[in-house]
């Protein structure tokens, strides 16, 4: 998949090419089309592609998938599911003359990635497909799904929707890709949910806790919280002190539930357009928050869902990369984590957000109750439990 990239896009695969190879890109500028009528509609059978990770049947391919309990590491599927992405989108945009693409296809956003499998098995052929389930002007929604082979049959492990955007040969600003025509009812309830998803996103992205007020029911929670953790072994109800709050039983106060982690970002992470991969972050990011969850849980914690990965702003390569793994909601076995990533620019000394990562977890034992102290975490716990509740909905 990633060699195929690599000839579409023109790619250097030396580190000291990748000036030059990037420079001719930039003669692809004349095959963009002016708008996106004058692209051939495309059918989503056209886009499906199936790939076989042999696992089974090619052990040495085992090694960099295989994690300490004997199962595969969720982080590699990640960076799989990246880099096919992108190949689904290059093939619904292909343009039979040409052997180049103009475009530049880049991760805007991880939908969602739900499982249905708590352990994927490291000796057993996985089976990956999928193909472009909606499309904007500049922009498409790719369905993937995950099969694992069992005694000669695929059974399913997770199903994913991701968004990517199509830019320029210098991949500075949007460019058109292809329609999309459903052929069926089938694939016309594909498309209406996709166009579904998009207007989800505005409305989760506009009701955001940095934009709006939390909800009536949303600021009793908080309030009973506070409540609950003033201490009230002081001498009548009325000396209570506001700044005396006391930890309830089997609590962990939010700002010791956290880990941080750095990445030198070196040129080997890179992708395609020589900046960072978009997989190689989801990778380090779920790492540390399968550490943070681990930590907290005290037992191995196992993925369910990975939801609202937005691609802030490209990782280049040189970076100092900043995660940040905060545990901001629990319920029963389940732990959400949010993952703050950020370069820093030892030069300028200034932080850029890039990425923010949901992921949630359902540890073998039950959890203490993570505890906020300020407003400032009263308002992650709750976006924390707004992405809990929407998951729990889904699955």
């Amino acid at each position: 998949v990633r060699n195929k990239l690599r000839d579409i896009v023109g790619a250097s695969t030396n580190w000291r090419d990748h000036v030059q190879a990037m420079q001719e890109r930039k003669a692809l500028h004349t095959l963009l089309a002016k708008r996106q009528e004058d692209l051939p509609p495309r059918r989503m059978k056209d886009s499906y592609l199936e790939v076989i990770l042999p696992l089974g049947s090619q052990p040495e391919i085992r090694e960099k998938y295989l994690n300490v309990h004997n199962s595969v590491r969720f982080g590699r599927i990640l960076e799989d599911l990246d880099s096919l992405g992108v190949l689904i989108c290059y093939t619904h945009t292909k343009q039979e003359m040409q052997q180049r693409s103009p475009l530049s296809i880049v991760t805007a956003l991880v939908d969602k990635i739900n499982l249905c499998q708590k352990i994927i098995y490291p000796d057993c052929d996985i089976k990956f497909t999928g193909n472009v389930s909606w499309v904007g002007k500049t922009s498409m929604e790719v369905k993937m799904h995950m099969l694992q082979l069992h005694d000669g049959d695929y059974s399913p492990v997770l199903d994913a929707t991701f968004v990517m955007v199509a830019r320029d040969p210098e991949n500075k600003r949007p460019a058109f890709v292809n329609p999309l025509i459903p052929e069926s009812p089938e694939e016309e309830e594909i498309f209406k949910h996709g166009e579904l998803n998009k207007l989800k996103r505005i409305e989760f992205n506009t009701a955001s806790l940095l934009k709006m007020a939390p909800t009536a029911e949303e600021r009793n929670i908080v309030h009973d919280i506070f409540l609950n953790t003033l201490d009230t072994r002081q001498e009548g109800e009325r000396t209570v002190s506001f700044h005396s709050r006391k930890l309830p039983p089997n609590s962990v106060w939010m700002e010791d539930a956290k880990l941080k982690g750095l990445q030198i970002c070196h040129p080997e992470e890179r992708n395609i357009f020589n900046r960072i991969f978009g997989g190689f972050l989801m990778r380090k990011a779920f790492e540390l928050g399968w550490a943070t969850a681990c930590s907290y849980g005290g037992s191995r914690p196992f993925i369910v869902s990975v939801d609202d990965i937005m691609f802030q702003k490209p990782v280049e390569v040189g970076s100092l990369l900043l995660l940040s793994g905060q545990v901001c909601y629990t319920e029963k076995n389940y732990i959400q984590i949010r993952v703050h990533s950020e370069v820093y620019n030892a030069n300028t000394r200034e932080h850029h957000t890039t990425n923010i990562f949901h992921f949630t977890f359902i540890s073998e034992n039950e959890v203490p109750q993570v505890v906020p102290k300020t407003y400032g975490e009263s308002m992650l716990y709750l976006d924390g439990k707004r992405h809990f509740t929407a998951i729990m909905k889904e699955i």
